[in-house]
C-alpha cells in the first residue's frame, strides 16, 4: 500500500513535533515545527492541520509535555496536563476533543504508563483506519462512481488501491469544498499520487452530476459523531446527503468514535470570520464591506446516511 502523507500527517520526533501544513498543499510539501502546547493550539485553530491531523497532534502534545515533564511531580504533571485538556477542548466548538483529552487524562490519574498507553493508542488507530479503507472497499462494486466532499485524511487514496487488488475500477468526481478548497487541494492530489481516475466538479454541480446518472454512491467523512448516529462534518454535506437521498443513491459515512453528543442538535456549529470566504490572500473577492456568514460545518441526520462506517479500535 501506498500512504498519502494526509494518512498520518503529524509525527514526534526527538522533542519536536512535525505538522504538514495541510494550507500549502498541493503546491508545497512542508512541516511546520512544534515544541509546545499553545502552538498546536494556534494550528488547530488557524486550520494548518485538520481532521486526522488534529487528533494526532493532541496525542504527540500530551507525548512531548511528558518527555519535558520527567522531574515532576505526580500532581504537577496531572495540574500541567489537565490545563493542557482544557485548552485542546476549547480550541474548536465542532470537534471532539474532550473523548481524547479525557482518555489521556484517565491514564494519568491512573498512575499507568502513560506514554506507553498513548503510543499503543495510536498503534491501535492507525490499524483502524487501514481497516476503514478496508471496509469502504468491501462496499464497492467494479466501475463504481463515487462522488465525495472534503477530504478523508488519506483514507480514499487506500480505497482506491484496496479495490483495484480486488479487480474492481473505481473513480471520483470531487468536489471543490468552499472556501478551503479541501477537496480540490487535497483529496484531487493525494488520489493523483496513486492514480485514480477522478472528476473535479464545483459544489454547485452535485445535483446535475447525479441527476445525468454520472455518480452512483457518495463517500464523505465525519468530524462528530452523535449518539444517534446524526454527523456533523464539512458545510455541504447535509444538502448532498438530501440529493443523494432524493436521486436514490447510497450516502456513505467515514465515522470517527461517537463523541458526548446525543443526537446532532447537541453539537455546537463553529461559525468562522467572515473573511475566509470573502478574502483571498488579502483581497476582497465581492463588493468592499459585505458582511458574510460561514458556519464551517452542518449536521447530517442519520436517516439520510445509509452506512456509518465505523471505527474498530
Amino acid at each position: 500500500m501506498k500512504f498519502s502523507p494526509l494518512f498520518w500527517p503529524v509525527k514526534l520526533k526527538k522533542n519536536l513535533i512535525y505538522v504538514l501544513d495541510e494550507s500549502l498543499l498541493p503546491f508545497k510539501l512542508k512541516y511546520i515545527k512544534v515544541d509546545n502546547y499553545n502552538k498546536s493550539i494556534s494550528l488547530i485553530k488557524n486550520l494548518k492541520t485538520r481532521a486526522i491531523g488534529q487528533v494526532l497532534l493532541v496525542f504527540y502534545t500530551f507525548l512531548l509535555q511528558i518527555k519535558k515533564a520527567k522531574n515532576k511531580s505526580h500532581k504537577e504533571l496531572i495540574d500541567l496536563l489537565s490545563k493542557i485538556a482544557n485548552s485542546f477542548n476549547n480550541a474548536r466548538p465542532t470537534l471532539s476533543f474532550k473523548y481524547l483529552t479525557d482518555l489521556i487524562l484517565g491514564w494519568a490519574c491512573s498512575g499507568e504508563d502513560l506514554e506507553r498507553n498513548i503510543l499503543n493508542f495510536l498503534e491501535k488507530l492507525k490499524n483502524a483506519r487501514i481497516k476503514q479503507a478496508q471496509k469502504v472497499a468491501e462496499l464497492l462494486n467494479d466501475n463504481d462512481s463515487i462522488l465525495t466532499h472534503c477530504n478523508i485524511s488519506g483514507l480514499l487514496p487506500l480505497v482506491y488501491q484496496f479495490s483495484k487488488a480486488q479487480n474492481k475500477k473505481i473513480s471520483f468526481f470531487v468536489t471543490e469544498t468552499r472556501p478551503y478548497q479541501q477537496g480540490w487541494r487535497l483529496t484531487i492530489w493525494e488520489l493523483k499520487k496513486v492514480g485514480c481516475p477522478l472528476t473535479a466538479i464545483t459544489d454547485n454541480t452535485v445535483a446535475f452530476v447525479m441527476q445525468e446518472g454520472k455518480v452512483n454512491k457518495v463517500i464523505v467523512g465525519a468530524d462528530n459523531l452523535a449518539k444517534n448516529g446524526d454527523i456533523a462534518n464539512k458545510i455541504g454535506t447535509y444538502q448532498i446527503a438530501i440529493l443523494a437521498k432524493y436521486f436514490n443513491i447510497p450516502f456513505y459515512v467515514v465515522c470517527p468514535p461517537p463523541s458526548g453528543a446525543r443526537t446532532g442538535k447537541d453539537i455546537k456549529i463553529e461559525i468562522r470570520s467572515d473573511k475566509e470566504m470573502l478574502e483571498y490572500k488579502g483581497r476582497n473577492l465581492t463588493t468592499e464591506g459585505t458582511r458574510g456568514f460561514y458556519p464551517a460545518f452542518d449536521i447530517t441526520p442519520s436517516h439520510l446516511i445509509t452506512k456509518h462506517i465505523y471505527f474498530d479500535l
